[in-house]
This record gives C-alpha cells, structure tokens and sequence, in this order.
C-alpha cells in the first residue's frame, strides 16, 4: 500500500469564499494562485457556468506542512454538532495559567473575526485546558 502523502479538510458551508477567509486568519493560511491561465479567482469564477460559481473556495499553508483546507457549498444549514473538528493548537507545551492565558489570547483575537467562544474545558488528571470555539457558519473548533 502506498503511503498517503497529503490530506485536505473538507468544510461543508453555504458563503465558501467566506469560511475559507475566516480560516486563513485563523491559520496564517493563504489563498493560493488562480488557475493557469486566470489573472484572479474573480475572472476563474466568472468562466465558470452559472451553477457552479462560488461553490468551492481553497486556503493552504504558505509553509506546504498543514493541509489543505476545502470549502464546498451546500445547501442546508449546519444542523448537529460536527463528528470531526480542527484543534488550532495555540497552548502546545503551555500548562496551567500560562496555557489559560494562550488560549484566551487566541480567543480575544478569533471573536471580531466572527469566532464564538463555547466552553473552557479545564484541565483534569487526563487533559490540559482547551477553549470550545465555533467559526462564522458555526463549525465547531478547539484552541488547544
């Protein structure tokens, strides 16, 4: 079997543009270059037919290490609690108060981009700290 060399997320969302900007704050993440032969996504998605116009958009690590993040439209509304989240480990190495205050920080940050602060789970026998996030279409996170 071959190894698997990438990974891409897929979000399914109804603004992908939108989401996929979100996240490239979130992340450091970047737009990558329009397709061959496209000046900018703008003129990309003008030749594309009317029903497919903005319905995916793309973010991706400047650095290639993370993976590629995908936004699909669809067209319901997000209805149950996500079965797989992002964890934007913002505390890594960081224990106790000096964790708490990462983790807020980030947070302080996430909510004028349209971030909504969920539970802080404290740390427990098993766990360190982590901060429950929702993005701008309501896609659970965690700062981790």
């Amino acid at each position: 079997m071959a190894p698997v060399k990438q990974v891409q997320v897929t979000f399914d969302c109804q603004e992908p543009e939108r989401v996929a900007r979100f996240w490239c704050e979130v992340l450091g993440y970047v737009v990558p270059p329009p397709p061959e032969g496209f000046d900018t996504w703008d003129d990309y998605t003008r030749s594309l037919p009317p029903e497919k116009q903005d319905a995916g958009f793309v973010c991706q690590d400047p650095t290639g290490a993370g993976p590629r993040l995908y936004f699909q439209r669809v067209p319901e509304d997000k209805v149950v609690k996500n079965r797989v989240h992002l964890d934007v480990r913002v505390g890594t190495g960081l224990v106790g108060e000096e964790r708490l205050a990462a983790l807020e920080a980030e947070c302080a940050r996430l909510v004028p981009l349209g971030a909504v602060r969920g539970l802080l789970l404290l740390a427990d026998e098993d766990n360190e700290s982590c901060l429950n996030m929702r993005d701008i279409e309501g896609n659970e996170f965690c700062l981790d």
